[in-house]
């Protein structure tokens, strides 16, 4: 019999044992069933047997772990890191005894007949949880010693996928009849891990306790590939975190060098299979806003809200779409009337939500009507009162909305010429509009008003900043539509403006990255390393400064891998 049916806690009434392949195709269904938008019951069907099998309680607890990252609320994520910490109980009870160092150190020197079918995926269950317990401690608390335990959860998870892997490779092993769902899980916890730390810097590697470690890109995106292609419990994990770096860090964290045609691809047999279902919807219309095809994506993401009632933070992550879609097209009230439905639902970020609804309000004529009788200034005022006070980290982007926020304390504030474009800069919004010129030439109509409003206002100690944030948002519009002279000379004119800068010392440095990738896209390789080398090590204590060395890191590891791949060419 299985041990699925023993251990330390007993079965749920009238639960008979189930056999390990019985446990995976039950939670399957019950993914089928989360895919499908019918979450509680999802939820239902693996309860009854979270404390007898490591698969019920690993899928549990990732589900939980889910809405506790869409939610962004304290008590979810602590709830789903002690849910994730049971399940990990769970599985060191299918591990295999060996040592006190744990099972996996002799993994390498055994042979396939040492470990059972069920202890080979007990030890593939137990390094996700720690994998999954590592992301949520990231998540919930900001302090060193949170950061370097979770640095090392993540350590032992990498070592007991690399073991498993070497393991598998090795042909050592013998294939039992769940063996695919085994190659899933380690394609998954390889892939992840490659990816992953391919787009981290090494100064924040060293952070992680990752020292000597880096990821490779392109194997991490193929053993993903193999995840997701491939029928196995992990394969809609494996197409989750295929879809996040196409649409999401590959934007927010890079230079937008994601493949929103691979990731459409891979949407495609889930979009037939589960037409209706919430997730799939949403990375549908993410796919589409990068194209630059607004209407359509705004249509999905509606589609999105619609799909389902029960999850209302899948709403959230349909109403920030719904925003910046609006801010693409201008359409200022409408992008208001998002962030003001974030700022009431959603507990991500209440200083950014209300940072967004004032300066949406801000880009409208100072004479027309503002909706609920609302006030920018007033709500200008508000957002550094909301700041995160859980012990929850604040996003980098909400104390960028604070700082900037502080100069309408005066009692007779300077208004902030393009706030919502700034932001909109942030989560590199530019990039998607680049094969749009109408949109390019909407934006620059703003920013040609916003220039002319600067230079018609007496002279104040913003006006540097005011003017360098314009220049910088003007160069991209430019580049956006081929004028590269132009758009060099505006990112010059903020890089000679250093000393003159007084508060958003952010610019200059992004001000040399985005030269950078211009002479990169020009093919001046040699001159696009130099300035982002001056931007990655001259500059420190900015806003944002994160990001902007992960975007720094991408660009020069694109340029690497170019000049590689010349060299291998001429060879």
């Amino acid at each position: 019999m299985s041990r699925h049916g023993r251990g330390d806690a007993p079965c749920a009434p009238h639960c008979s044992p189930l056999s390990l392949q019985e446990c995976l195709e039950e939670c399957m269904e019950a993914l089928d069933l989360f895919l499908n938008n019918h979450f509680a019951e999802s939820l239902d069907k693996l309860r009854p047997r979270v404390k007898d099998s490591m698969y019920h309680a690993l899928v549990y607890a990732t589900v939980l772990e889910m809405q506790a990252m869409m939610t962004f609320q304290h008590e979810d994520i602590v709830s789903a890191g002690s849910t994730m910490k049971r399940a990990q109980e769970i599985c060191q009870r299918f591990r295999k005894k060996t040592s006190m160092v744990g099972s996996i150190t002799s993994l390498g020197k055994s042979s396939g007949d040492m470990f059972t079918e069920e202890e080979l995926h007990a030890e593939v269950c137990y390094a996700e949880c720690l994998l999954q317990r590592a992301a949520l401690t990231f998540l919930q608390d900001e302090n060193m010693v949170s950061f370097i335990k979770g640095g090392i959860k993540v350590r032992n998870s990498y070592l007991i996928y690399r073991e498993l892997h070497n393991f598998i490779s090795s042909k050592k092993l013998h294939k039992g009849p769940n063996h695919f769902h085994l190659e899933g899980g380690v394609s998954l916890g390889i892939g992840a891990f490659n990816l992953t730390l391919s787009l981290f810097p090494a100064r924040i590697l060293r952070l992680l306790e990752f020292a000597g470690f880096s990821g490779d890109k392109e194997y991490g995106l193929s053993q993903l590939h193999e995840g997701a292609t491939t029928l196995n419990l992990r394969s809609m994990l494996c197409v989750l975190l295929l879809l996040c770096y196409h649409t999401f860090l590959s934007f927010i964290l890079g230079t937008g060098e994601g493949d929103v045609a691979d990731a459409e691809k891979l949407l495609k047999p889930f979009r037939v299979r589960y037409p209706h279902g919430a997730i799939f919807l949403f990375f549908a219309g993410r796919a589409e806003e990068i194209k630059g095809n607004i209407d359509e994506a705004v249509a999905l993401f509606e589609d999105g809200c619609k799909a389902q009632q029960a999850w209302k933070q899948f709403h959230h992550m349909c109403y920030w779409e719904l925003m910046w879609c609006f801010t693409i097209k201008r359409a200022w009230k409408m992008a208001y009337f998002y962030a003001d439905l974030l700022s009431q639902e959603s507990c991500w970020s209440k200083a950014m939500y209300v940072y967004m609804k004032a300066a949406c309000l801000s880009m409208l004529p100072p004479e027309e009507a503002r909706p609920f009788g609302e006030n920018e200034v007033e709500l200008f005022r508000q957002v550094p009162s909301l700041k995160q006070k859980i012990a929850g980290k604040s996003p980098p982007t909400e104390k960028f909305a604070i700082r900037k926020a502080r100069r309408y304390k005066a009692e007779q504030p300077v208004r902030l010429p393009v706030p919502v474009l700034e932001m909109m800069y942030m989560w590199n919004g530019f990039s998607m509009i680049r094969d749009r010129p109408d949109l390019t030439e909407g934006m620059m109509e703003t920013l040609v008003e916003a220039e002319r409003t600067l230079q018609d206002t007496l002279v104040n100690e913003y006006r540097v900043d005011d003017s360098c944030i314009i220049q910088l948002l003007k160069g991209l519009c430019f580049k956006n539509k081929g004028q590269m002279q132009a758009a060099e000379d505006c990112f010059n004119k903020v890089y000679q403006s250093e000393k003159k800068i007084k508060y958003d010392h952010y610019l200059v440095p992004n001000a040399l990255l985005e030269l950078g990738l211009l002479y990169a896209q020009l093919g001046h390789k040699e001159q696009a390393t130099k300035l982002l080398q001056k931007a990655k090590n001259n500059y420190k204590d900015y806003s944002m400064e994160s990001r902007t060395m992960f975007r720094i890191h991408a660009a020069l590891s694109k340029l690497k891998t170019d000049t590689s791949d010349e060299e291998s060419t001429e060879l």
